[in-house]
């Protein structure tokens, strides 16, 4: 009893002691609880912090297509050595195409199987070893962006994804320098490792991807927050006013249709009913003719439709027996010869005098004068 007595009022000293603490760090400023000091990092999680480890047994599977096969049954003892320094099981299963973790007696952190599940993933995802092994750390996450339902047409989806590759991959380059992130786009998946506001970043950019924004401009944006991340002024105020705002520039427009039906307006009343065929022969008195005197109406009417065809007709074949109109004479402009076409007449009289004088198979008095000089020049050298 006296021993209760005795601890009684230390506890009770106790109490008040944490009373008058917790006012005074509700009194500290806002700005230095909000703010992480440089260079602090979360301390590990090590045995000490859980001795008695795990209750129970954790599992999780995946399954890996077949071309990623050669390259798991390569690097898996790499895996099982990873795992092992966690006290984590690892098995590959090449007849199902499985990989398995499962946790062990001498597994103490509880979250290195979630870890471990991410990796197998990353695995599958056609990610290498040496960036997947990297999600065991702490301060390291990652994401599985499924890009494959986002858009209909697999020709667009490909053009789109090869958009956010870029030429030669210059885009995801750009991309991960910004965002300290490693993305690796397979099939219809992205995947990402890095720091939890890398990957933010990341899920935001191949969304607005896949809705047909260009990722230059998430690029931009990330630019301007990463100068004005290093000014120590602005980084508690708001930075709306230093990102650029786009707009769309192409608006998809629906075709009008060719035949625009316009809406009636709407009356409560409805439409008059039609006249019938008794009610039009009443209106316009037929309904009290004989029948002798309705068929010789309607005789009358169908030679006044014949006459008029056979008008039509003889109109038409009488259009061939119509002469053109011609412009008269005086409207007529006299066609100029042409210098290319004149005729030189002094030539030509030349020419006829020429043939006169000569007679059929006769040689020209030049010809002649010719063929006499070589004849001399014969005799001289005999």
């Amino acid at each position: 009893m006296a021993s209760s007595k005795l601890n009684g009022p230390t506890v009770g000293s106790g109490k008040s002691e944490l009373r008058s603490a917790k006012p005074t760090s509700e009194n500290r400023d806002e700005s230095e609880l909000l703010t992480v000091p440089d260079g602090w990092k979360e301390p590990a999680f090590s045995k000490e912090d859980n001795p008695r480890g795990l209750l129970e047994e954790s599992s999780f599977a995946t399954l890996f297509p077949k071309y990623r096969e050669a390259y798991l049954r390569e690097c898996w003892p790499l895996v099982q050595r990873a795992l092992n320094e966690h006290h984590v099981n690892a098995t590959l299963d090449l007849i199902d195409g499985s990989m398995t973790v499962c946790t062990t007696k001498k597994t103490f952190d509880p979250y290195i199987i979630i870890r471990a599940r991410d990796l197998i993933k990353l695995l599958a995802r056609s990610v290498s070893f040496e960036q997947a092994v990297r999600i065991l750390q702490d301060d390291v996450a990652c994401d599985i962006i499924k890009i494959g339902s986002l858009v209909r047409n697999k020709e667009r989806f490909v053009k789109r994804r090869q958009r956010l590759i870029g030429p030669k991959g210059s885009t995801l380059k750009a991309l991960e320098l910004l965002t300290n992130c490693y993305i690796m786009v397979q099939g219809n998946t992205v995947s990402a490792i890095g720091p939890f506001s890398g990957l933010k970043e990341v899920r935001k950019v191949v969304l607005d991807t896949m809705k047909n924004i260009h990722p230059i401009y998430n690029i931009k944006t990330l630019m301007i927050k990463r100068e004005l991340a290093k000014d120590s002024e602005l980084r508690s105020q708001s930075w709306e006013r230093f990102l650029p705002q786009f707009k769309h520039k192409n608006v998809n427009k629906r075709k009008e249709p060719k035949k625009k039906t316009v809406k009636k307006e709407y009356t409560p009343f409805p439409p008059p009913q039609p006249e019938s065929q008794v009610d039009k022969e009443l209106a316009s008195g037929e309904y009290f003719l004989k029948a002798s005197q309705k068929k010789r109406q309607k005789m009358e009417a169908i030679k006044a439709k014949q006459a008029e065809a056979l008008s039509k007709r003889q109109e038409e074949r009488n259009k061939a027996f119509i002469p053109p109109k011609e412009k008269p004479v005086h409207l007529k402009k006299p066609k100029e010869a042409s210098t290319e076409t004149k005729i030189d007449v002094a030539a030509l009289k030349e020419k006829v005098k020429k043939a006169k004088n000569k007679k059929l198979g006769a040689l020209t008095a030049e010809e002649v004068k010719l063929k006499m000089e070589a004849d001399e020049k014969k005799k001289k050298k005999k």
